[in-house]
């Protein structure tokens, strides 16, 4: 007969144990008997690992019997009832994946560590460009999403059934997606959603929608509501991409910024639009370091490297300057010198769409000029004479006279007005010339050469570019001026000018490949004539 002591103990022992219900999935719900309650939350996930064999981090939420048993984060031992339902929330850890740096030139080895100059000092992640077939991107979800997904597409191979998402899983799955999305684009267009959609459910056939045609359109119509929500977050937080466009006035924000009717948004294939500041940076030190570049500049030899990595910290005030405050081209001269270099135009380009402007603009036209020159030569009429004329200015062995003959040709075939935007003089002659330009080129000629309308330019004794009426820098040749003048549209949120659209349109999405992929109908032509 066991004795009083020990009968005690073994009351003792069983008033100690602790016996828990676990959810793991909706199907997965187990009972769980610890030997001892323990005394704290991490020792308490530590005993269910162990009895559970559970080889993966995890948090807990129990069933709140104050708020009629709905599930809540455990933070406290205390909190917990006499007989908990713990719920098992999967932590997962994401791995950075190094991007390789290209080094096939000497602007691209200096801009290679842009991106980690920029974003590591940054509360943002970079953006990437929009992927062709989004079927790659559809992300992995938590652990106990994944696991249902699994179940349900292995049953719909099976016996054909589809699986009908439970709030909570479908909450899980949009917010995932959402998550996906913004990293790629603020606000996706509608094609860019069915995208989505109809990669969500190619990757989990349970998901496919049996009352829609296509299968997914109820996935689209939810991810565009989930993004608004999700962009609403973003504002709170606080993203500078989002606030620009004002908040939605109500009791949480009585006093928020207006909305904006026009939304402020990447048009162009901007990765960087409107990048928040970098950890630890205000206003005021964002100042100080621009004050430090304006002064290197003054000097007779500028040090580079230091007004690279001023430039690099000063992105997102440049850039909220820009796109919020649209001053003047004379202001921003003086604030932002250094924008006016070649080099900081060409690192601009990058630290905005990620990609080499000189070496991919020259690139795609060196690519296709042969061909253009073959559509040259086939025109008639009064264009076919005008190009013609541009074609027996070229020297086909010379590279940089090719490049002015499809840099001229492109307007003509594009229906564009290239007469406002190239302009030409003697140096002397120049006053009140291009007073009047928003955009453009001035090529001086020299003394001996008389200059008309139809020349190539080749040799120009400089070239400067015009912006607002005002030569904001002289380049060597009118190639180079072109792809500058492109990029400084990008650099200081310019609009294309009216009289060259086509051909900037041109340059972005067929050369570039940049932005949206539905092209109007004359470069829809031009890029199938480009492909025979």
């Amino acid at each position: 007969m066991a004795s009083r002591s020990d009968t005690q103990e073994q009351v003792l022992a069983v008033q100690q144990r602790m016996v828990v219900r676990v959810i793991f999935t909706e199907a997965d719900i187990r009972k769980v008997e610890l030997t001892s309650k323990p005394d704290t939350v991490d020792l308490l996930i530590v005993s269910l690992k162990d009895v559970l064999q559970i080889n993966y981090d995890f948090s807990l939420q129990f069933k709140d019997p104050n708020f009629d048993n709905e599930l809540c984060n455990l933070t406290e031992i205390s909190e917990l009832p006499e007989r908990p339902t713990l719920k098992i929330i999967p932590m997962l850890s994401l791995v950075e994946v190094p991007v390789p740096q290209s080094t096939s030139s000497e602007e691209l080895s200096n801009t290679s560590s842009l991106s980690t100059d920029i974003l590591s000092n940054s509360s943002e992640e970079g953006k990437h460009q929009w992927p062709e077939v989004f079927d790659m991107h559809i992300p992995k979800f938590s652990v106990d999403v994944e696991y249902r997904l699994r179940q349900a597409n292995m049953l719909h191979l099976r016996d054909g059934k589809h699986l009908i998402p439970s709030k909570e899983l479908k909450h899980d799955i949009l917010e995932r997606l959402a998550e996906t999305i913004y990293a790629l684009k603020a606000y996706p267009t509608n094609a860019e959603f069915e995208a989505v959609a109809s990669a969500l459910v190619r990757a989990h056939p349970c998901l496919n929608e049996q009352g829609s045609v296509s299968g997914w359109s109820g996935w689209k119509n939810s991810l565009k509501f989930k993004m608004g929500n999700y962009r609403t977050k973003m504002r709170q937080r606080g993203h500078r991409d989002i606030t620009v466009n004002g908040s939605k006035h109500g009791k949480h924000s009585p006093f928020g910024d207006p909305p904006n009717k026009r939304i402020k948004k990447p048009k162009r294939g901007e990765l960087n639009y409107l990048p928040d500041y970098p950890d630890g940076q205000d206003d005021s030190s964002l100042e100080d370091a621009r004050q430090l570049m304006v002064d290197e500049m003054k000097k007779k030899t500028p040090n580079g490297a230091l007004i690279k990595q001023k430039m690099d910290l000063t992105f997102a005030l440049r850039r909220n300057e820009v796109v919020k405050d649209k001053p003047a081209i004379t202001q921003i001269c003086q604030r932002w010198p250094a924008l006016f270099t070649e080099q900081q135009v060409c690192l601009e380009f990058s630290r905005l769409v990620g990609k080499s402007l000189r070496q991919e603009f020259y690139e795609a036209l060196d690519h296709n000029s042969p061909r253009l020159m073959e559509i040259f030569k086939a025109k008639r009429g009064l264009t076919g004479q005008v190009l013609a004329d541009l074609l027996r200015q070229t020297k086909a062995s010379d590279v940089t006279e090719v490049r002015c003959l499809v840099l001229r040709g492109l307007p003509i075939i594009l229906g564009d007005d290239p007469s406002t935007f190239f302009k030409a003089c003697f140096v002397a002659d120049e006053e009140g010339l291009y007073d009047s330009v928003p955009v453009g080129i001035l090529c001086h000629e020299q003394e001996n050469i008389t200059p008309h309308t139809q020349s190539l330019h080749h040799n120009a004794s400089s070239v400067g570019i015009i912006l607002e009426g005002n030569i904001v820098m002289d380049v060597e040749s009118l190639p180079q001026a072109m792809y500058i003048v492109f990029g400084l549209t990008y650099a200081l949120h310019l609009n294309y000018p009216s009289y060259m659209k086509n051909t900037f349109d041109f340059f972005q999405q067929v050369l570039l490949n940049l932005g949206k992929t539905d092209l109007k109908p004359k470069l829809q032509t031009l890029k199938n004539q480009l492909a025979i």
